[in-house]
């Protein structure tokens, strides 16, 4: 693969990990409405308990779609865990996608910048979630996601790097294959805590 040879020689980090490791696990998601609701759900807790509510929701809506989540009553939504808050997030997902302001099946034709500009305007939607998006569901090569707290916990392990803009620079090196550098990172992470992947 182009992007870990490229990695393995350009860093002797990255080289050190494959020799640990071997490839790192690359994730993958389906694109569209029901992974950015799974993943509106995730943020800020653990992918177990996002995961647990998801099912709630679905076995209680029976599917999630937009109309569904637009229909679907605050109460409703609270009783399946979520809260208030990622209630109004997911609502405003699925206006988005209803009235047309968002087409989903667009955004693989697009760059990811042009990706980021669209989903930011989501209330809810903010970068990590477009990142890890960008990543799972439209295999983007070259994201960092820099808000992701394993990803800056293991740099600061692996390259004693302290501030993000330290990080940021450091990740030029790995250009244009940032995400398989995540892959590599968060691999190392989950690892060394005995944890295993979970998308």
């Amino acid at each position: 693969m182009d992007a870990i040879a490229y990695l393995v020689e350009k860093d002797d980090i990255f080289k050190k990990l494959h020799q640990q490791y071997g490839n790192p696990y690359i994730p993958s998601r389906p694109e569209g409405f029901q992974t950015l609701c799974k993943l509106i759900l995730e943020q800020q807790v653990s992918i177990e308990s996002a995961r647990a509510c998801y099912v709630k929701i679905e076995n209680s809506l029976g599917d999630v779609t937009e109309q569904t989540i637009i229909s679907a009553s605050e109460e409703t939504l609270r009783n399946c865990g979520v809260s208030r808050q990622k209630t109004i997030y997911l609502k405003a997902l699925a206006e988005a996608i209803s009235n047309k302001t968002l087409v989903l099946d667009s955004l693989s034709q697009k760059h990811p910048d042009e990706v980021r500009s669209e989903l930011i305007k989501i209330k809810g939607i903010g970068h990590w979630t477009i990142d890890v998006y960008l990543m799972f569901s439209l295999q983007s090569p070259d994201i960092l996601p820099i808000g992701d707290i394993a990803v800056v916990n293991t740099i600061k392990e692996l390259y004693g790097c302290k501030e993000k803009e330290e990080m940021i620079i450091l990740s030029e090196n790995w250009k244009p294959y940032r995400s398989m550098a995540t892959f590599f990172l968060w691999h190392h992470y989950l690892v060394k805590r005995n944890r295993k992947f979970i998308v």
